[in-house]
């Protein structure tokens, strides 16, 4: 047993470098990332500001995608400020409290926006396929817990993945070739055989999220039956034109999960494994306004009276 803990290093702050150690690189970084932030924070603001003061929007549909915009500033926040920061002023340094507080807190989003993510498929599968009990199944009350039915388990989430990953012991350096600590670049630190208990929990969870996504897709396909049932061309369209922004983000935030936590972490820098972190933690936040915004005819109504302006809804 003393043999076992003779490597083992009390680590209290960690080094986040996970990018080229060229100054010219890191402020490109800084400023790429800057700017895909604000676009992240003001798209997603816009959306909880139209979704806020619009009567025409204070329906389920948007009162989750409020929600699902709060969770991604929340979410883009967690990593991108820090990473910034660290870029501009070369200290990479992060302590063993923030270190752990970013994996709660990247966890915890990301577990509260895949269950609204859920939740909204379900939204969506009650008012195409149960339109005559939509608002009984839709209710206000309904819907409140729903959303905090996704906070609480993202909450859950974060609290196991953060105790699983930091019950190891730390061995050797203490250098994460990442941009923001993340599990698996952390589990490359920790001593050989210690990080059984939180592969557990990533395999568990994975079952998890597997199973919730089939049921998600099961539910589309009974979506997709009964939309074709629809006589008519222009009926089918909007009906679709409703379902596509939510099949887009859910598809966008899966699969960019996906790559980022099943792709080979080495203890060695390298570009590929940051360009799926980077794909990961910045492309649904950044993306989603724009998605569930642009092809909306209610949102571009609302921003048009927000302006001033009137504007004719078009399918």
């Amino acid at each position: 047993m003393p043999e076992k803990l003779t490597n083992v290093t009390l680590i209290t702050t960690f080094l986040l470098m996970g990018f080229p150690e060229d100054q010219v690189l890191q402020r490109l970084y800084a400023a790429f990332f800057s700017l895909v932030y604000l676009a992240a924070l003001m798209g997603n603001l816009l959306i909880i500001t139209l979704t806020t003061i619009d009567q025409h929007l204070q329906t389920p549909m948007y009162f989750f995608l409020k929600n699902l915009s709060l969770i991604d500033i929340c979410y883009i926040s967690v990593t991108v400020p820090k990473s910034v920061m660290n870029s501009l002023t070369n200290s990479h340094s992060i302590s063993f409290v923030g270190c752990a507080s970013q994996v709660f807190l990247v966890v915890f989003f990301a577990g509260a926006e895949f269950a609204l993510l859920l939740v909204m498929s379900y939204d969506r599968y009650a008012a195409i396929c149960c339109p005559l009990h939509y608002e009984a199944i839709m209710n206000r009350g309904a819907c409140v817990q729903m959303v905090r039915a996704s906070w609480f388990s993202g909450c859950v989430y974060g609290s196991i993945h953060v105790a699983g990953t930091f019950s190891v012991h730390f061995c050797g350096s203490n250098i994460v070739h990442q941009f923001f600590c993340d599990i698996p670049s952390l589990l490359t630190l920790a001593c050989s055989g210690e990080q059984i208990l939180e592969y557990v929990f990533i395999i568990v969870s994975f079952c998890f999220v597997f199973v919730c996504f089939t049921l998600m897709v099961a539910s589309y396909v009974y979506i997709v039956s009964i939309v074709l049932r629809i006589p008519s061309s222009q009926g089918r369209f909007k009906t679709f034109s409703t379902c596509m922004p939510h099949l887009t983000v859910v598809t966008l935030f899966l699969s960019s999960g996906f790559i980022a936590y099943l792709g080979l972490n080495s203890k060695s820098p390298s570009s590929l494994n940051l360009f799926m972190h980077v794909l990961y933690s910045l492309l649904p936040p950044s993306l989603n306004p724009i998605i569930y915004s642009l092809r909306n005819r209610d949102m571009k109504v609302a921003l048009g009276n927000i302006f001033g302006e009137k504007m004719t809804p078009t399918i």
